[in-house]
């Protein structure tokens, strides 16, 4: 089953707990803190498998959750760190972030790694907060929240050459001609379901790879047909080649059909549309032929056309010459723009909060990515634990923006399921 498409929940492991514990030994009264540090929780990484064709693996595995970091122990021993769980996608797997948009990763090496969701780092353990104020701290933290997050993946496949064109123009006939692939061939609209990629090999050693993509009808960038669902797959391609019943053996007019796909493809992606384009003419043995084709390179003059007829076999040396010619001039350029990427978008420093305070009643209710980690991470139940929390939300600025806000002594503030009591 040829499956391109899948949304996956990532849930990557939580931090083990800090340890708290004070060494007790004979002759050792005062031994001090000995609580250990929780091992790091296990990260997802996605791996690029040049044995893989589809995400149908995924499909059936919409949750992966991955394991807790060990927790720390007394007299120093710090808690191992979980095994990461690694999925194996194919090649050209895209993988989008699905609240942003943003891509997080683009997979196109074989063994290529990386991290989707990383997993919490541990927490530390009391002898990590002695200090000479305080050399017997009775606190530890928690460890920290796994990165939660719900991402798309995408499969676009990689090929330097891509066929489009309406249905049974004979796309899969010329694949099946100029390489080993051998895709379903039959005289009815949309045998081709599914993308098929073969590799092309010249006399002179040249090799690249061509895909021929399912046909597209009048309305495919808006969903009608099958062909909008494999439009993506022709994005990773250097050259676009529209392939044109030139003998119109079904009545259609090849000046139309072109226009038709050219317009659909500008729709679906003005990038796309961009690409380096070539026309084949196929079935040029038919006899309206010829007189079809002097009418097509008038209307469009600025077109590369190249005849070919792929049931008698002709035609085919030139085009592909050419056609690994193009390949050797055109540079490798990047699918997405920096901007799309997540790891390239530069977040500016703004004079807003990290985090939000609003007012539900009579109850004052901080929101804050960072508050919230924070909060996980504390023993709120300790009393030295929950001192320290209040240090650091002072320190974040949230009891000045509360007191801007007109908050009094003894109002109640809650920060995520807990409510405290406000002191000036």
């Amino acid at each position: 089953m040829f499956v391109d498409e899948v949304i996956v929940k990532l849930f990557a492991g939580n931090g083990g707990d800090g340890c708290t514990s004070f060494r007790r030994e004979k002759c050792e009264p005062m031994g001090g803190p000995d609580g250990g540090n929780g091992g790091r929780g296990s990260s997802i990484v996605f791996v690029g498998d040049r044995g893989l064709k589809t995400l149908v693996d995924l499909r059936y595995h919409k949750i992966i959750k991955a394991k807790k970091g060990i927790n720390g122990k007394g007299s120093n021993k710090y808690g191992a760190n979980s095994e990461d769980i690694k999925i194996k996608v194919p090649l050209g797997t895209t993988v989008l972030d699905a609240d942003t948009g943003l891509v997080v990763a683009d997979i196109l090496e074989d063994k290529q790694e990386v991290v989707v969701a990383k997993g919490g780092r541990g927490g530390r353990g009391n002898r990590a907060f002695a200090t000479h104020e305080n050399p017997a701290p009775n606190f530890s933290e928690k460890g920290e929240p796994g990165e939660e997050r719900v991402v798309k993946c995408e499969l676009k496949l990689i090929a330097d050459v891509g066929l489009i064109g309406l249905p049974s123009v004979g796309k899969s006939t010329i694949l099946s001609m100029i390489s080993g692939c051998h895709p379903k061939i039959a005289a009815y609209h949309f045998t081709t379901l599914s993308p098929n990629i073969g590799v092309v090999k010249l006399a002179d050693q040249r090799v690249f790879t061509m895909a021929d993509l399912p046909g597209l009808i009048e309305g495919a960038s808006e969903g009608v047909g099958l062909g909008h669902k494999f439009l993506k797959h022709a994005s990773r391609t250097k050259i676009l080649v529209h392939v044109i019943d030139m003998g119109a053996s079904e009545g259609r007019d090849p000046i139309e059909d072109y226009k038709t796909i050219a317009e659909e493809v500008r729709k679906y992606d003005e990038k796309l549309y961009k690409k380096e384009t070539i026309v084949i003419a196929n079935k040029m043995d038919l006899p309206a032929a010829k007189d079809n084709l002097i009418a097509f390179k008038k209307a469009h003059p600025e077109l590369e056309v190249y005849e070919l007829s792929a049931v008698m076999n002709d035609g085919f040396d030139i085009l592909l010459k050419r056609l690994a010619d193009l390949l050797d001039e055109l540079p490798s350029k990047n699918v997405y723009e920096d901007e799309e990427m997540e790891d390239h978008v530069l977040f500016k420093f703004k004079e807003e909060l990290p985090f939000c305070i609003t007012k539900e009643d009579d109850l004052w209710v901080v929101k804050g990515e960072e508050i919230e980690k924070l909060f996980k991470m504390t023993r709120i139940e300790n009393e030295e634990a929950a001192v320290r929390f209040g240090r650091r939300l002072r320190g974040m600025g949230v009891d000045q923006e509360l007191e801007r806000l007109g908050a009094k002594k003894g109002d109640e503030v809650q920060i995520m399921d807990y409510i405290f009591v406000f002191k000036e």
